[in-house]
């Protein structure tokens, strides 16, 4: 089972960073965790965000961090407001990140600055305001 992978310390650690991240940005971060992709990571990307119903946030500013840890493969993918916004390559430092943690066997590490990164870019473009709504729970989702 893809919870397993992570323990439950690790998992706390990760959803700190989630909380972390959206501190600083109305933008919303969500990790979704499962041990194969059924096919193009991309597009199963963007099956997940669907799924999970992070298109419907107001201003279209959620971010996904996938993983599919037994087949190796991983994606950020992040709506459309904030495409919009940011240039073609606005994710690569953060795949960058991931992926040197990721080869050196450090999931957890690599999440976890990969999502506060993201915060941090995003806040660029989505900044922080006090009337801000919490709209996609921060916890962990986790497929087959």
């Amino acid at each position: 089972m893809a919870a397993l992978f992570f323990s439950q310390e690790e998992q706390q650690q990760i959803i700190a960073a989630i909380r972390e991240a959206e501190r600083q940005t109305s933008g919303e971060i969500k990790l979704h965790i499962e041990k194969k992709c059924p096919s193009d990571v991309l597009e199963r990307t963007k099956e997940v965000f669907a799924f999970l119903h992070m298109h419907l946030t107001k201003d279209h500013n959620a971010v996904l961090f996938y993983l599919a840890y037994e087949d190796r493969k991983f994606a950020v993918f992040g709506d459309k407001g904030i495409n919009d916004k940011v240039p073609e390559n606005f994710w690569n430092s953060t795949k960058d990140l991931l992926r040197s943690n990721f080869s050196n066997q450090r999931f957890t590490e690599g999440l976890c600055l990969a999502i506060r990164e993201a915060g941090q870019q995003l806040k660029i473009h989505f900044p922080y305001s006090s009337d801000d709504v919490n709209e996609l729970p921060d916890d962990i989702s986790f497929g087959q």
